[in-house]
């Protein structure tokens, strides 16, 4: 808000649902994610979670072919999975799945909110919304556990995510089809297992490395035929 002051005045009715929607999807998607990583590796809620946004970008495709790839990256969740091993973690699951349905519907409103705002003046009203969403439930967690370090950490990793990383988000949005930014996506999952691997020290098997590997080439195989939806008129 001290970055770009809320547009109160630009505001019209019809924007009020978009506004709350991305700033309660955004809250809700933070949640899910990090809820998931209680559970399962980040690599596999990482990939899981990437079916929400491969989704919209094979409806948006308008083609019946592309609806293949988000069924090749569930084939690919299953490998990281390795339901057969009997160690899967349905409550891990079900969060990261959650996260995707919120990421899907994140990549719609922010594209539509990043259009009828400059810049990212639409953050301005949206992250705040975020922040008191997720103040229900993080602020009885956190009570009575709060040390100066802690803060300071809180406030690094609000810079960097989300500030930073939604204004960068909305900028390229803004600019490329849901699709395309789809894509460039589709390297997350490869990048969460790197990181779990390196930093976590969470040693993925082959086949979980296969099953990434298939997440990725889907999410990129997804962006064909895509092109970005027209504005609609306010």
């Amino acid at each position: 808000m001290l970055i770009a002051r809320p547009p109160l005045r630009s505001i019209h009715r019809q924007h009020v649902p978009a506004l709350v929607g991305l700033g309660v999807t955004t809250g809700l998607m933070s949640l899910a994610f990090l809820a998931a990583l209680e559970h399962i590796p980040l690599g596999t809620a990482v990939a899981v979670e990437f079916l929400g946004p491969l989704t919209v970008v094979a409806v948006r495709s308008h083609s019946r072919r592309a609806l293949a790839w988000p069924g090749l990256a569930l084939l690919g969740v299953v490998l990281l999975t390795e339901p057969w091993q009997g160690a899967i973690n349905l409550v891990g699951l079900g969060f990261a799945a959650l996260a995707g349905a919120c990421w899907g519907c994140y990549i719609v409103l922010t594209q539509h909110v990043g259009d009828r705002f400059t810049g990212i003046t639409g953050l301005s009203i949206t992250l705040p919304i975020a922040a008191i969403s997720t103040a229900i439930v993080g602020v009885p967690q956190a009570t009575g556990h709060l040390t100066p370090m802690i803060l300071l950490a809180g406030l690094g990793l609000g810079l960097l995510h989300p500030l930073l990383t939604f204004a960068l988000e909305m900028t390229a949005l803004k600019r490329m089809t849901t699709a395309a930014f789809g894509t460039l996506m589709a390297i997350e999952p490869a990048i969460a297992l790197l990181i779990g691997l390196v930093v976590l020290h969470q040693q993925p098997t082959l086949t979980q490395l296969v099953g990434i590997a298939l997440v990725i080439v889907a999410g990129a195989a997804a962006q064909q035929r895509s092109r970005r939806p027209e504005l609609l008129p306010t």
